[in-house]
């Protein structure tokens, strides 16, 4: 999920040097909310502060560095501050692992495809259209990660934390069934740099797979263990971008 939105988001929107220095800027920025969050969720406990402060104070430099070189990306703070609200205030609360929590996670690394696609003007204030240099391709990508991730958040739901509530394993099936039903028409979408139209067979068909795939595993092999969830969702995701890629 850190990985794949700022891979595909870079490819579709053409290589540039200051994407470098913004993978930098978000994995660092990462570990330093993973650090702020622990140091929350431990409501200040000592062992928690210098990991948090020494991330914090990298992932500040980075992120100075990188405004500094594309000041237009300041205005994704519009986006990315709510988000990063709800996140840390569900760390304090020791929710980061709840239904918000996940999906606020999920989507903000979405939205990472479409910053790597900010030009180096815009308007005042920019429309979403401006900020992705005019690109309907950008939210397509967006789309079609949303619909994967946030399908990922109930289906290991279904396997570890909420193993046997029928509950979760609806929502489950019922997310991967609309998301499949979904990408088609994300992928319809016309307009300059939009993904190729024949992905829309190849996305669907993955979709199609990955809701049968939340169907028979919790049924077939209730007991899978964190380390095979993980490698399944590793495979899913990597062919995810890779047909991403393609259709750029």
């Amino acid at each position: 999920m850190l990985v794949v939105p700022l891979l595909v988001g870079v490819v579709h929107a053409g290589p540039q040097p200051w994407h470098g220095l913004l993978a930098a800027t978000w994995l660092v920025g990462y570990l330093a909310f993973s650090a702020g969050a622990l140091l929350l969720k431990a409501h200040g406990r000592a062992r928690y502060r210098r990991p948090a402060l020494v991330y914090g104070a990298a992932a500040l430099a980075l992120g100075a560095s990188l405004l500094a070189v594309r000041p237009t990306l300041a205005w994704w703070a519009v986006a990315y501050a709510p988000l990063l609200g709800v996140a840390l205030i569900a760390a304090w609360r020791r929710a980061e692992r709840s239904w918000l929590g996940g999906a606020t996670t999920v989507v903000a690394a979405c939205l990472l495809a479409t910053v790597a696609h900010t030009p180096a003007s815009v308007p005042v204030p920019p429309s979403p259209a401006a900020l992705v240099g005019g690109s309907v391709g950008a939210w397509q990508v967006v789309g079609v990660l949303a619909l994967y991730f946030l399908g990922t958040v109930a289906y290991v739901k279904t396997l570890i934390r909420e193993r046997g509530n029928r509950a979760v394993l609806g929502v489950s099936l019922a997310w991967h069934v609309l998301a499949a039903a979904l990408v088609p028409l994300v992928l319809m979408a016309q307009g300059p740099g939009r993904l190729e139209p024949w992905a829309s067979g190849p996305l669907t068909g993955l979709f199609v797979l990955l809701a049968a795939r939340a169907a028979a595993v919790p049924r077939r092999w209730p007991h899978a263990t964190p380390k095979a969830v993980g490698l399944g969702e590793v495979a899913a995701s990597t062919t995810l971008a890779l047909l991403l890629i393609a259709a750029s």
